[in-house]
């Protein structure tokens, strides 16, 4: 196996020429699926409904179908029988009573005329993995240059417990009702291709749990958060407006204009609002699910200060659409890139991680901070070991009640200007404030007149007080605010980074930027 996978990594470098490749270089055209608009003739189930699938334990389990309307169809599994009627449209749909963690188990689904068995069905909790690239990236070398130490990732990825869901990249322009794609069973070939951080994170969540774990793959790299979320909610956003404006101005000149014949169909795109929401998404509504991991934000970087409020609804979208509730929400904070800047200066990368740091308002959401395991040459990290597990933490401790875990590192709640000084409070200061290898760095102090300079900073128990001789009245305070603040280092005793912040809401250099650009 690891001959193998050696020489797989080998021929990659050898086509590609790089470890690191632009995904818009190497990523397939999107491809359409039409929903078929006449009633079924045969019984059928969604893909997500197949051999070696996980169903979510402890909680209702919904589950549908499609058959010629009006047959009777009768489901059973363990000592649950349901019996349901097709409508006239051929949907039809029930709800199982919940059932412990266990397994394996077979569900046959019948009508008069025809049946169906789907074997090997584990009862766990089923974790629906999504964003861009950064979720994409795969475990060892493929689109993305792998992670680090991938081949002891693979040496023990045979994990019968965990089972695999990986969506085929798709685009569309109304919601899609199923999906091309299979229940996999985790072995270190299908972990190959599979997403690094959604592997990672169910593997330490079956070691700690000892519950089968269902990990259902749908990310695309470079999207932005619009192509995930509904078309109707985007159009209940103010600031969403010009992103729907300007695409549908982008599609209608493609229509109609002869010389854009040969170049792609913008209302085809990857990019386009609600196109990976209505392919990638709602055919697994309403799959019950245990919660969501999400790790996304590079693409709406150049809009940061829209990130606001268009994260949060994506957020509020998804739970409406699968009725289930405030569901576990769990998110990645973009990670530091680029080269690191010698004076204070602004960012948009640092708007767009402060947007994601207002986003943990939102109820049963927590932010898995990444600003210290970032490459300043590489977008997407190697180190998914480390994003799983501070995900994990998130889990462990709020959904699963392991109260002896602390999940986030420091986030600023407060400050208190103190003559020349400024005092900072933070929340997850456990095991108190740690300065790792030295002072505290990349910490900028400015007066009313906004201009920002470097300053020194010492921990006062639970507080950080920041003051500067070039500023003798202070007003605002910035931690590791930059595209790449490499060195920040502050961290509670639990080894956990605090995410970057400022004090002041002065207007950002993303601010008012609402249209996206169409490519």
């Amino acid at each position: 196996m690891k001959t193998k996978i050696l020489l797989l990594a080998f021929a990659w470098i050898v086509i590609t020429g790089t470890v690191v490749i632009s995904w818009r270089a190497t990523r397939p055209a999107p491809e359409t699926m039409a929903t078929p608009a006449t009633p079924p003739t045969a019984l059928k189930l969604p893909a997500v409904f197949g051999h070696h699938m996980v169903l979510q334990r402890d909680r209702p389990v919904r589950v549908w179908g499609w058959a010629p309307p009006g047959q009777r169809v009768e489901l059973r599994i363990a000592s649950q029988s349901r019996y349901v009627q097709a409508d006239d449209g051929g949907d039809w749909s029930t709800t199982l009573d919940p059932m412990p963690a266990g397994g394996p188990f077979t569900m046959d689904v019948s009508t008069e005329a025809s049946s169906i068995s789907v074997n090997d069905i584990l009862v766990g909790d089923v974790w629906l993995c999504s964003g861009q690239s950064n979720m994409e990236m795969t475990v060892a070398p493929d689109y993305y240059p792998g992670v680090n130490d991938y081949e002891q990732v693979l040496a023990g990825a045979n994990q019968p417990d965990i089972r695999l869901f990986k969506l085929r990249n798709r685009t569309s322009s109304r919601p899609e009702t199923d999906v091309q794609a299979a229940w996999q069973l985790c072995s270190p070939e299908r972990v190959l291709q599979f997403s690094a951080v959604a592997y990672c994170f169910g593997k330490q969540l079956n070691e700690e749990l000892d519950v089968p774990i269902g990990l259902i793959s749908t990310s695309w790299g470079g999207t932005p958060c619009e192509a995930w979320t509904c078309r109707a909610a985007l159009e209940s956003l103010p600031s969403a407006r010009n992103i729907l404006t300007t695409w549908d101005q982008a599609v209608s000149r493609h229509k109609h204009d002869a010389q854009q014949s040969e170049r792609r169909d913008p209302a085809d795109s990857q990019r386009r609002p609600a196109n990976l929401f209505n392919a990638m998404i709602r055919p697994l509504i309403p799959y019950t699910l245990r919660g969501v991991i999400w790790y996304q934000g590079e693409q709406n970087v150049s809009r940061a200060e829209q990130y606001q409020t268009l994260f949060p609804l994506m957020i509020r979208d998804w739970r409406e659409h699968w009725g289930q509730g405030d569901f576990p929400f769990y998110f990645v904070q973009i990670a530091n890139y680029t080269r690191p800047t010698a004076q204070p200066a602004p960012s948009a990368m640092a708007e767009l991680r402060e947007a994601q740091l207002m986003a943990v308002k939102v109820p049963n959401t927590a932010m898995a901070v990444s600003i210290d395991i970032g490459e300043s040459d590489n977008i997407h990290p190697r180190n998914k070991q480390e994003v799983a597990r501070r995900l994990a933490l998130c889990a462990l401790a709020n959904e699963y009640g392991q109260t002896n875990i602390n999940h986030s590192g420091p986030l600023y709640q407060r400050m208190a200007i103190e003559s020349n000084r400024i005092r900072l409070y933070f929340d997850h200061t456990d095991g108190g404030l740690v300065a790792q290898g030295g002072p505290l760095q990349r910490i900028q102090i400015a007066g009313a007149d906004r201009q920002f300079v470097w300053a020194k900073a010492m921990i006062d128990g639970d507080t950080v007080v920041v003051f500067s001789e070039q500023v003798p009245a202070p007003r605002a305070v910035r931690y590791a605010w930059a595209d790449n603040p490499q060195g920040c280092n502050l961290y509670n005793g639990q080894g956990l980074p605090a995410s970057p912040f400022r004090t002041d809401r002065w207007p950002g250099i993303t601010a008012g930027k609402t249209i996206p650009s169409v490519n």
